[in-house]
């Protein structure tokens, strides 16, 4: 991967960050905010979406693109949705405790406050959300976070809807699940402050830190997001969607820097040649005898092969602008949203089962030369029509550079197209909401993952590893819970990390427990009704049946103390069963029984009673 000197070409690049809250309703209804599984839903129901005009009259670009494909969508409800998340309910009002953890996010990235909070419609109709347009309401503007390459300032903090969760594609559309819809979601924007590609990664980080300080976001896969907006000096800004790892983001940016370097070069060298784009045909007739199965598959089921040729493309058409990419994968791009499987192109044929001779008639058809190239699209005359226009159009913007558009991540680090960049034209005002008034005074500052670090470490004797481990992990915030109600900070940090990281090693479903599970498991170990040595078996049973309760679990696999009677009635039978051992190796033989004795008792006793007994019943033997 090249690296660019990146102030010389102007490198700018601002953020957007997507962040679930983890409250206990959705944004505008009472439904918990719990995923389920698709085979759990009740029923389903089918919705077909169109654009609409923004109040000033006006069709958003992007929308409008959306709609050119006719489709589908399908939608899962479940016994936890309601007519709400289905759009056969108004919205009810903006959820408390949204706006108060979206009110500490403000804090924490040093914003203002809105007076007034308005709820307003973004047209979507890509089927994420069944009422074709999401909810939105500005909460703060005018904040600042610190980098090591400078400030980045950040514009505004937007308390939205979370989209529906995409659960399958097919040939009619897209089935979706309700589920997700609606759950409340923070965006943060940044302002184009960012100038290299490690910035972008250190702010995003930093912004992670703050979001999980208040310990109110959701964790795990798919629970945050990152889009870039990225640009050079002679390129145009780029709306980069779906970043899903902090890992990704440095590479993101530099592949597209790099790529509107090569697209700038192509220009120049497409302006060199006086290069142009020509006219849609029909060349189906070239490929009647065609043995090309792709070619043929959409012949035979009546459809037709179109063709634009390329005067001055050739060579260019195949020219490498990411990694693995190039110029006509970004022509394929716009073919695909128009249902096309793609376009072939003469940089790479032949190939495809398309042969030389065919080749040469499809240039003589369309009339070009060697130094020309032609794309064609085979598919059903309505898609091959419009596909082949799609690229088309896209072919004569690389005469003049790099467009604006919205991209998607791929995991590689490159990206996609997905459509036009959106406009102000998909905004208006939410008339089923009333707007609330904001009050920051409401909230107080959480303390930042940082500073939790230092105080573990100073009031609860934590080392640093451990200290940092349960600050940044998942369950952070039932560590404070518990330790609040007494609970030895100890046990409840090397529980919560280290024997739950052990357990799911040893493939033990960790996942299925519960924070109740946990919180009265360690209750049950720190009030001495567990030894400390159970609480792995005891995490073990509870994972493995989550209907269980701690005490039923306890009962279930007899993890109960025992008295020290018992435990020295399993000791001696431990050493009997060791006593040639023992009386050859004396107490060299300790370590070695411990171990045995520990697993006799099943976790049963503490290591320090098991210990005692243990010395008390090889010194009688020695």
């Amino acid at each position: 991967m090249t690296d660019h000197d990146y102030e010389a070409l102007g490198l700018v690049a601002g953020l957007e960050i997507h962040q679930q809250l983890d409250t206990a309703s959705k944004l505008f209804c009472g439904c918990p905010t719990d995923l389920r599984e698709p085979e759990e839903s009740e029923r389903e129901f089918t919705r077909y979406l169109h654009p609409t005009k923004s109040e000033l009259g006006e069709l958003d670009e992007a929308a409008l693109e959306e709609s050119q494909v006719e489709r589908e969508f399908t939608y899962l409800a479940y016994d936890s949705t309601c007519l709400v998340e289905e759009d056969d309910e108004p919205p009810h009002r903006l959820d408390d405790e949204a706006r108060e953890v979206a009110l500490e996010i403000a804090q924490l990235l040093d914003m203002a406050p809105v007076d007034t909070a308005h709820v307003m419609r973004k047209i979507v109709v890509d089927g994420s959300n069944t009422s074709g347009f999401q909810r939105s309401t500005e909460i703060a503007t005018d904040g600042e976070i610190s980098t090591e390459d400078g400030p980045v300032r950040v514009a505004d903090l937007m308390l939205e809807e979370e989209s529906c969760q995409r659960i399958e594609e097919h040939d009619d559309g897209v089935t979706f699940s309700l589920d997700r819809l609606g759950i409340p979601l923070v965006e943060i924007g940044t302002k184009p402050d960012i100038s290299t590609p490690e910035q972008a990664r250190e702010a995003a980080e930093r912004i992670g830190m703050l979001l999980r300080s208040t310990g109110h976001v959701k964790r795990g896969l798919g629970t945050i997001r990152q889009d870039v907006n990225i640009s050079i000096a002679e390129g145009a800004r780029v709306e980069v969607k779906g970043v899903q790892s902090l890992d990704d983001i440095d590479d993101i940016v530099r592949n597209e820097a790099g790529r509107q370097v090569e697209l700038l070069e192509i220009r120049d060298e497409l302006e060199s040649r006086g290069a142009s784009v020509g006219e849609v045909q029909d060349v189906t007739d070239t490929f009647a005898d065609t043995e090309s199965g792709v070619i043929r598959g959409a012949l035979d089921s009546g459809g037709k092969v179109t063709a634009v040729p390329l005067f001055g493309f050739d060579g260019l058409v195949g020219r490498e602008i990411q990694p693995d990419r190039r110029l006509g994968t970004e022509f394929s791009d716009h073919a695909k949203r128009h249902g096309a499987g793609g376009i072939f192109h003469t940089d790479e044929l032949p190939a495809y089962g398309v042969t030389e001779d065919e080749v040469a008639a499809l240039r003589e058809a369309v009339d070009a030369g060697e130094d020309d190239a032609v794309a064609i699209v085979a598919a059903s005359p309505e898609v091959a029509d419009n596909a082949i226009e799609a690229a088309a159009k896209r072919a004569e913007t690389a005469l003049e550079g790099v467009p604006e558009e919205t991209r998607g991540a791929n995991e590689d680090g490159t990206t996609r197209y997905l459509r036009p960049l959106p406009g102000a034209a998909r905004m208006y005002p939410e008339t089923d909401v009333p707007p609330v008034d904001l009050d920051p005074s409401e909230v107080e500052t959480p303390e930042l993952l940082t500073e939790k670090v230092e105080r573990y470490q100073d009031e609860y004797g934590l080392d640093a590893g451990l200290a940092e481990q349960v600050a940044y992990g998942q369950r952070m915030p039932l560590f404070e819970s518990v330790v609040a109600d007494g609970i030895d900070a100890t046990l409840a940090a090397g529980t919560l990390e280290s024997t739950l990281t052990e357990l799911r090693r040893d493939d033990v479903p960790v996942e299925t427990l519960t924070d109740e599970h946990l919180r009265d498991a360690l209750s049950l170990v720190d009030q001495g009704e567990v030894p400390n040595e159970g609480m792995n078996d005891l995490l073990t049973a509870l994972a493995e049946d989550p209907s269980l309760t701690a005490e039923e679990a306890v009962e279930a696999e007899g993890l109960g103390g025992v008295s020290e009677d018992e435990v020295r009635e399993a000791v001696a039978e431990v050493v009997e069963r060791n006593s040639d051992q023992v009386e050859e190796e004396g107490m060299g033989a300790f370590s070695a029984l411990m171990g045995e004795c520990m697993g006799a008792l099943r976790g049963k006793a503490g290591g320090d009673t098991v210990s005692a007994v243990l010395r008390e019943e090889i010194q009688k033997r020695a």
